[in-house]
């Protein structure tokens, strides 16, 4: 057995936190680190009165998954932990079922990043861990087997009937059998985990619903930075089969995608919005990158900006709550999550207080089908602001935050003015909230920050036409390639 500090860990093997868990290269992810982190966890799990030594473990469909949740499984099963296998299984679905069993639970998955990467999120038994919660675990000192010992095929009691049929009829309850009744809709399935679980439960809502594009190998489908391969195949598709909306998500089937019947994909700061307005939401928590559409609308009574990631949005909910009800937040890659109970017309949705994709699709077609409008139609009730995003791979954090660093107070503005003033005009003022987000006298917004899952370097950019928006990140994207000369003066 050897003794190490997570925290040593981390630096030792190249796996860290990013968002909610654990992610680094699938190599550096080896069957003694997934099972190092996992002891970690539920060591600090047992301080933090916990009332079940029970833990519920899933994954998403990449390659390298199965073997991680074995390491997980003989962690927890080494421990004394039960362990109960939800399978393949969608991130809300299995935080669903911890939370109504008041026990933790980890998702084997890398979301939307390419398969050569992994990843463990972890919830609590009372919701997704915190950056509190994360201190907590990177403090831990475990004791971890060789290799050899690190897995096992005894993956615990099989829970993913039970899993996905609970996830499937909170919102079938809900929103009632005919609340889709009408629709025709497509489904890219891809190599997203919750592929037959959304065909499934869309058609218990009463759709007519073809699946679409299924693939055994995995697709890294980014909902914030749509692929062109993508944005093609959801325009042949809406052509050639007369969908009313087309459907989609990410990796773990906790960012959704929905396009119209045109095939014009949302974005997913656009679904929140309709999404938190069908729900009847008082106040919505929202990270700094979101469409300005959400105050402008007029919609909700307070609009919380926060940092960017799923801890930032929780915590902004928990203060909204004081407050107001119900609560719910929301984010660029639409993840959509709901703080308390919801009632309308006398029935009652539980609070699923992380990201879910099916929740605001669901909510969205059917207050259209309400409404009795295409969903182009809703889309034109919103203010015209639109936003555009998309990332440069393989650029090294370190080097993006120094580059970042850059663009303080004192230097934002001549920076400002310098890299994106032919484009979008004077430089207004700047918002440090996560990264810099930067306002022009055009009302244009050009927003850098790094990622925190992946090495690359993000660009955000709102403008008040939809064609324009694309061509403004593209420019952005180019000017941005000059940064990663290592003898570039920022």
């Amino acid at each position: 057995m050897n003794k190490i500090k997570i925290e040593d860990l981390m630096s030792q093997s190249g796996v860290s936190f990013g968002t909610s868990g654990a992610r680094g290269l699938v190599v550096q992810m080896t069957d003694a680190v997934c099972y190092a982190y996992t002891q970690a966890f539920l060591q600090y799990m047992a301080t933090q009165n916990c009332p079940h030594y029970i833990l519920a473990v899933a994954g998403d469909l990449r390659p390298s998954t199965g073997r991680i949740m074995a390491a997980v499984s003989k962690a927890a099963q080494d421990m004394g932990w039960q362990v109960h296998n939800c399978g393949r299984v969608p991130s809300p679905a299995v935080a669903q079922y911890g939370l109504q069993r008041q026990i933790p639970s980890i998702m084997v998955t890398g979301s939307h990043i390419p398969d050569d990467r992994n990843g463990i999120k972890f919830n609590t038994h009372l919701g997704e861990i915190t950056k509190a919660d994360e201190k907590g675990i990177t403090a831990q000192v475990v004791e971890v087997p060789s290799e050899e010992l690190c897995s096992t095929k005894d993956l615990g009691v099989d829970s993913e009937t039970e899993c996905v049929a609970e996830y499937q009829q909170r919102l079938v309850d809900f929103f009632g059998k005919q609340a889709l009744e009408g629709w025709r809709l497509g489904v890219y399935q891809h190599s997203t985990v919750g592929r037959d679980v959304a065909v499934e439960l869309l058609e218990a809502l009463g759709a007519e619903v073809i699946a679409l594009g299924r693939s055994e190998v995995f697709v890294p489908v980014d909902t914030e930075a749509i692929r062109p391969e993508d944005q093609d195949l959801a325009r042949q598709w809406a052509q050639e089969h007369k969908f009313d909306a087309l459907i989609s998500m990410d990796g773990d089937a906790d960012r959704p995608l929905l396009a119209d019947a045109r095939g014009n994909w949302w974005r997913g700061d656009v679904l929140g919005i309709v999404a938190a307005r069908a729900l009847g939401i008082a106040a919505v928590a929202i990270p700094v990158s979101c469409n300005s559409a959400a105050e402008k609308s007029e919609y909700f009574q307070q609009v919380e900006r926060t940092r960017i990631g799923s801890p930032f949005v929780i915590a902004g909910m928990e203060a909204l709550q004081k407050d107001f009800g119900p609560v719910a937040g929301y984010e660029a890659n639409g993840g959509f999550l709901l703080q308390n109970q919801v009632n309308l017309k006398g029935k009652s949705l539980s609070a699923l207080p992380t990201r879910d994709a099916l929740l605001p699709v669901v909510a969205t077609l059917g207050w259209a089908k309400q409404q009795n409008l295409s969903l182009a139609q809703v889309a034109e009730q919103l203010p015209e602001r639109f936003t555009a995003s998309n990332r440069l791979p393989e650029f090294p954090t370190a080097q993006g935050r120094a580059c970042l660093q850059k663009f303080t107070e004192n230097t934002v503005a001549n920076l400002a003015e310098k890299w994106f003033g032919a484009l979008c005009g004077s430089f207004v003022q700047a918002d440090f909230t996560d990264g810099v987000r930067m306002e022009f006298d055009s009302q244009e917004i050009v927003h850098l920050r790094t990622s925190g899952n992946a090495p690359e370097l993000r660009c955000y950019n709102e403008s008040h036409d939809a064609q324009r928006v694309v061509e403004l990140n593209d420019k952005c994207i180019s000017i941005l390639e000059a940064w990663r000369e290592p003898n570039c003066e920022i």
